[in-house]
């Protein structure tokens, strides 16, 4: 069966049943109604066939609109191959005035009714709907007359929901006894895909059938046409799935049927069905929209009264019929509902068919209406902004506010791609050079993030040639300068900044300061110019210290704290004393991002996470500042001072490569160390190996590389290989000023390797080195790091006193808890603090990385005076608390080292309740009596992080997600509690009560 007549079984068998009647000499009319595509032609046909059959003459005629002007053109055709059709019809037309009972109308009825009486008549007229007005009334006025003649007449007829109202049908003023009407169906889905594993004759992915059933539409028509296209498909070449757009159908019967269809519509329905599927292009922005505000009228679809009339605006056609046209092209099966309701074409390629014949200028010409429409019915910039994305420049000022809205929304939502498209789309509108100098800044600064550096340069520095105000010209110098340096060009990049000063900021005091503390902070790229620039910087601050600003007296404490010229508790007085004064709007990011590095070399790592937050906060992503990426580096170096490996491995900065840039980042040297530590040697070494550090230029990011580096070959066996890379990044940063061990602690790593290599004298010199500089600075981790080197450098009774009190002061650091934590699933954290409080960080207390290696060389250093009881202590504390961080590589260190002493590491539970330590316990006990982690901390004297982290801790012990298990879980475990691990007894967890 043809595509044309699947499903219209019905329809034969009534007109089989009406035929049988009118041979008998009661005639009727049956009128097929249908619209565009849904086989009339093709079921009037087989009618046809079916009456000559039957022995009836069949009478055809087919109605066009070129031929309405003629009269009675179509009942010519019906009777033109009769006998006497030439002296019935006549040559000349009736005179004025003729009545219709006389006349050339009688002879027609006269010639019909000698036809009838040889052999009964099927009058079959096909698209009755285009005929002239003489045969529509000869026509309706024949129907009258046939009930006692052996006529059937049968007549197909356009029904279908235009915007411009139809004409009357033909039937309107029959009455009903005469006439028996069916309206053909869409073509079902069912039948559809079998017809469509017919016609191809091959088997074919169900995700083809059902994308050519959605593409036909349930009208026959689009789908034989589809099928033509696919069915000269070679079998080898056919598609798993219909594309998207007509051009890549052949030979395009496809496109041509929807041009029909169209066409038959008329002008009006044209224009709405192409606007439709104009404000339908975008659908991805579409349902992104929808799924942002759940408001379906406020994206470009079309759903509900709101975007109908946005449809009719866009097309120019009558508010009140298009929300009846769009119900009843989804009755058909042309829309189906899309996200929110919004009728869309049922397939992409459908839509591209309706809009391939549009011109470029049309279209365009569509979305600028579309988007005056939705300006004035109050949408979102977002929207409006989609259709000015798809629309010709506009050149008024309410689109280029609306580009500029949605472009800053898309910044928000971290929508780089969005947001790009909104400001590029921006400047082809009109606006002063100073707002286009904003909008280049803008525009560079996210082309520079996220596409490439080369793309972003050019466009600030046009940002940068173009007149502004003050304040604006300060962001672009800034951001161009961030830019130069971060590809190595840090001369060129301050020497930016200082023209900028030089040139446009006379009697702006605080620009001036922005400009010189970005200069300051650039110049890290530059150890030369860092040198020059600290120096005036220093010397300014000393003559009139309000010339330099808070933000650069915090740089100071920064470089002083680096140089190893203050103490940790001076350096934090001061930077807290900076912050409690008002700063610059412009200056306030550089003076926390300041203020937080510092924080966190102080060990003051809660209070540097705040600054972070804060400064984050503050920064407009979208704008290239060096403070960004600064704040950036202190939360990642917070995560590694913490030992939260797992969480720093699973940001997707760390691991990832920064656009721009070849060279390493401060992100990669950490991600190179936690891989170490959690020992992934193999995966260390392939990231270090995806680094060439031939010839880079010099940074402080590459002595963080060289540091971590070398600490991937001290641990993979490589200790001259590491001894190289430790001495490198020492002379690198000594050439900066950088001599305190609070960046990168290179002489302790460099002694541990001249130890290893037999140098005993070289390494001690090394490690009194670090003593004194760490006993400079006066913070646990320095001075437990250091003491921990220099008392196994030194050996004996004498080293074993220096490792003591390496794990006295890192204990004190502590708060004498066990504050280890062991790795947790993302979905677990946060049930550690359901209550509000906060969210658990994984992770241990600020030395817990530094406590680690001390007692694993306090341990050995016991072994070695014959202590083995207090040895096996120390170690199995470090085994089980680097086993709490994850840090696989200490713990194997421990337990070597217990080995060599001649013990073997006690079995310890490290999950269920009998892994609980005594300070876990009680914490989950407080936290099972509903207590917050707030009220916890103040009643057991403790940080609310430490609370958090031994929640935390304990969740993952005893197998729960939720707060609510608390209790249950800790019932059970009453009677299966083990004692506490070594180091976690109720001694110290008093004192860690008191602490």
């Amino acid at each position: 069966m043809s595509v044309a007549l699947r499903e219209r079984r019905e329809e034969l068998e009534l007109v089989a049943a009406e035929a049988e009647r009118a041979r008998a000499g009661a005639g009727r009319l049956v009128l097929l109604r249908g619209a565009t595509g849904t086989g009339r032609t093709a079921l009037l046909e087989a009618v046809a066939e079916q009456a000559e059959a039957a022995g009836m003459r069949v009478l055809r005629a087919r109605c066009s609109p070129d031929h309405t002007s003629v009269p009675f053109g179509a009942v010519f055709q019906l009777l033109a191959h009769g006998p006497g059709f030439d002296s019935a019809a006549g040559e000349e037309p009736d005179p004025p005035g003729t009545p219709p009972h006389r006349g050339r109308p009688a002879r027609l009825w006269r010639l019909l009714r000698s036809y009838a009486d040889d052999v009964p008549l099927l009058v079959a007229v096909d698209d009755v709907h285009l005929a002239d007005e003489s045969s529509r009334r000869w026509l309706v006025e024949a129907v009258r007359r046939i009930d006692r003649l052996p006529v059937l007449m049968v007549v197909t007829e356009r029904s279908q929901y235009d915007i411009d109202p139809p004409a009357d049908g033909l039937v309107h003023a029959l009455s009903p006894a005469l006439v028996r009407t069916r309206t053909l169906a869409p073509l079902s889905a069912g039948s559809a895909a079998e017809l469509v594993l017919s016609a191809l004759g091959r088997p074919v992915p169900a995700e083809l059938v059902d994308d050519c059933v959605r593409a036909g539409a349930g009208s026959p028509l689009l789908l034989r046409a589809l099928l033509d296209d696919l069915g000269g498909t070679a079998a080898e070449d056919a598609p798993a799935a219909l594309p998207d757009n007509c051009a890549a159908l052949y030979p395009g019967s496809y496109a041509a049927a929807v041009s029909w269809w169209l066409d038959s519509a008329g002008p009006t329905t044209t224009e709405v069905a192409r606007a439709l599927a104009a404000l339908d292009d975008d659908e991805k922005a579409d349902e992104r929209a929808g799924e942002k505000d759940g408001d379906s009228a406020s994206g470009g679809g079309g759903h509900g009264d709101a975007d109908a009339e946005l449809l009719a605006r866009t097309a120019g056609a009558d508010p009140a019929r298009v929300p009846g046209w769009l119900t009843a092209m989804t009755g058909l099966g042309l829309l189906r509902p899309g996200p929110g309701g919004r009728p869309r074409y049922a397939h992409p390629l459908l839509r591209d068919a309706v809009l391939s014949s549009w011109s470029g200028a049309l279209r365009q010409a569509a979305h600028h209406r579309a988007a005056e429409a939705m300006v004035r019915r109050g949408d979102r910039a977002e929207a409006v902004a989609g259709q000015l994305l798809r629309s010709a420049p506009v050149g008024e000022a309410w689109a280029t506010g609306v580009l500029l809205d949605a472009a800053d929304l898309a910044v928000r939502d971290d929508r780089s791609d969005d947001a790009l498209a909104f400001l590029r789309r921006a400047l082809d509108e009109p606006m002063p050079d100073a707002r286009r100098s904003v909008v280049l800044t803008e525009l560079g600064s996210l082309e520079y993030a996220t596409v490439r550096s080369t793309a972003g340069i050019p466009r600030l520095a046009e940002a940068m040639r173009l007149p502004g105000l003050p304040r604006d010209r300060v962001r672009a110098a800034v951001a161009l300068g961030t830019a130069l340096a971060r590809q190595g060009e840090a001369r060129v990049a301050i020497d930016v900044l200082r023209g900028l000063e030089n040139e446009h900021l006379t009697g702006h005091p605080d620009l001036v300061r922005t400009v010189q503390t970005a200069s300051a902070l650039l110049s890290d790229h530059d150890p030369g110019t860092r040198r020059e620039v600290y120096r005036w910087l220093r010397e300014t601050a000393e003559r009139s210290p309000q010339l330099v600003g808070t933000a650069g007296q915090a740089l100071l404490v920064r470089y002083e704290s680096t140089a190893g010229l203050t103490s940790a508790e001076s350096a934090m007085r001061r930077i807290r004393a900076l912050l409690a004064q008002p700063a610059d709007p412009l200056a306030e990011g550089f003076l926390l991002g300041t203020a937080a590095a510092v924080a966190q070399w102080a060990d003051q790592l809660d209070e540097a996470d705040r600054l972070v937050r804060r400064g984050l906060a503050g920064q407009r992503t979208s704008l290239l500042h060096p403070m960004h990426l600064a704040l950036l580096n202190v939360r990642v170096d917070i995560a590694a001072a913490r030992g939260a490996y797992a969480e720093l491995l699973a940001d997707p900065v760390v691991l990832s490569p920064v656009v721009g840039r070849l060279d390493p980042a401060n992100a990669q040297a950490h991600a190179l160390i936690a891989l170490v530590e959690t020992g992934r040697t193999e995966e260390a070494t392939a990231l270090a190996d995806g680094f060439d550090l031939q010839n880079p230029y010099d940074s402080w990011e590459l002595n963080r590389f060289l540091y971590a580096r070398g600490v991937l070959r001290a641990a993979t066996g490589d200790p001259a290989g590491a001894l190289g890379d430790f001495l490198e990044c020492g002379r690198h940063q000594s050439a900066r000023d950088v001599v305190s061990p609070v960046v990168t602690p290179w002489r302790t790593a460099s002694a541990e390797c001249h130890l290893a290599l037999g140098r005993p004298r070289q390494a001690l010199a090394l490690a009194e080195e670090e003593l004194r500089l760490a006993t400079m600075w006066n913070t646990p981790r320095v001075l437990g790091r250091a003491l921990r080197v220099l008392g196994t450098a030194t050996g004996g009774r004498r080293g074993l006193d220096l490792t003591d009190r390496a794990v006295r002061v890192l204990r004190e650091g502590a708060g004498g808890v066990s504050a280890g934590t062991p790795d947790v699933t993302p979905e677990a954290a946060p049930e550690a603090t359901a209550d509000g409080d906060g969210i658990a960080a994984p992770g241990g207390e600020p030395v817990e990385t530094e406590l680690i290696p001390a007692l694993i060389a306090q341990g050995r250093g016991l072994t070695a005076v014959g202590d083995r009881a207090r040895a096996r202590e120390a170690l199995r504390e470090a085994a089980e608390r680097a086993e709490r961080l994850g840090a696989v590589r200490m713990r194997a260190a421990a337990e070597a080292a217990l080995r060599e002493g001649g013990a073997r590491r006690a079995a310890t539970a490290r999950t269920g309740s009998g892994s609980l330590t005594a300070s876990e316990r009680r914490i989950a006990e407080l936290a099972a009596q509903s207590r917050t982690n707030t009220e916890i901390a103040e009643l057991l004297h403790l940080a609310r992080r430490t609370v958090e982290t031994h929640l935390t801790s304990a969740y993952r012990k005893l197998g729960i997600r939720r707060r609510a298990e608390l209790g249950a879980a800790l019932t059970d475990a009453g009677s299966r509690s083990g004692p506490p691990g070594p180091g976690t007894g109720p001694d110290r967890d008093r004192r860690g009560a008191q602490a």
